[in-house]
């Protein structure tokens, strides 16, 4: 990959979890990025979004790089991990929480999740519990019952004024051909988890802050992450971070038209490679030539 200092070049990653081996899809992706970055004489990076300190494993990281190598792709170094980087943030969320966006929820995702089976249409949304009084919140931190911290996204978004309405570009195609400058509707974002005691931070936080610190200018990623892109880029905007665009691209499908998923073992690249396809082969396969 070339390495420009310009402002403006083209930066992109491929950050997968290390939870599994990397299948089908994943190689697809991996593809659409490092393509777009040798068409565009630009960057791409490669990270490895390991916070779930439950699920991910070492050997499956250095299972990552192996099979993008065997792929045929390339990265700069150093690889990013998120596990290095907890204080970073840390100090995003303590950032937020300075700022009255956050508030301590303790339901369980269970809880809510019943609540949304039960709900009736015009109920409330329950992905939006809301603060609870500071007596009940001071009790039940006192009992030790463990807690999420949750964006306020009514605050968050009433503070951002409406000269600037809250938007992203998207230069691939959304689930619904969503392309262009997409406008966020404010009432479609709940109050999404920003850490869980004990537990980190989450996705979203993280991924905003690893963008940024990066340079990323265009996250290339498949559709089934569409619907996360407003609560990052709401994010982006409280936390004063670059926006990147977003190039979302279809998904890979088995025969059976479901999503490859890391379960199944033998749509694995390893299996593949244990099977002696050719890489070259597979990359035509996927489109890539």
């Amino acid at each position: 990959m070339s390495r420009s200092t310009s402002p403006t070049s083209f930066v992109t990653r491929f950050a997968p979890s290390p939870t599994g081996r990397l299948h089908r899809g994943h190689a697809y992706s991996a593809l659409a990025g490092w393509t777009r970055a040798r068409e565009t004489s630009g960057r791409f990076l490669l990270r490895i979004e390991d916070i779930d300190r439950l699920r991910c494993r070492p050997m499956f990281a250095a299972a990552i790089e192996d099979d993008l190598r065997w792929l045929g792709l390339d990265w700069e170094q150093p690889v990013r991990r998120q596990s290095d980087h907890m204080a970073d943030y840390l100090g995003a969320l303590a950032r937020l929480e300075g700022m009255g966006l956050l508030y301590r929820c303790f339901r369980t995702r269970s809880e809510i999740l019943q609540t949304l089976a039960e709900a009736p249409h015009e109920a409330p949304d329950a992905h939006r519990p809301g603060r609870i009084g500071a007596r009940e919140e001071r009790q039940r931190l006192e009992a030790g019952e463990a807690f999420a911290w949750r964006l306020d996204a009514a605050v968050a978004i009433s503070g951002l004024g409406a000269s600037a309405p809250l938007s992203f570009v998207e230069r691939g195609r959304g689930p619904a051909n969503e392309y262009g400058r997409i406008v966020i509707d404010p009432s479609s974002l709940g109050d999404v988890v920003l850490a869980r005691k004990g537990l980190g931070v989450s996705y979203h936080l993280a991924v905003v802050v690893d963008d940024a610190a990066q340079g990323v200018t265009e996250v290339v990623r498949g559709r089934d992450l569409f619907a996360a892109t407003p609560i990052q880029r709401l994010l982006q905007r409280l936390l004063g971070l670059p926006t990147p665009a977003y190039r979302h691209h279809r998904l890979l499908l088995r025969p059976d038209g479901k999503r490859f998923a890391k379960r199944d073992s033998q749509e694995t690249l390893a299996q593949l490679r244990a099977e002696g396809v050719d890489p070259a082969t597979l990359r035509r396969e996927l489109g890539f030539a």
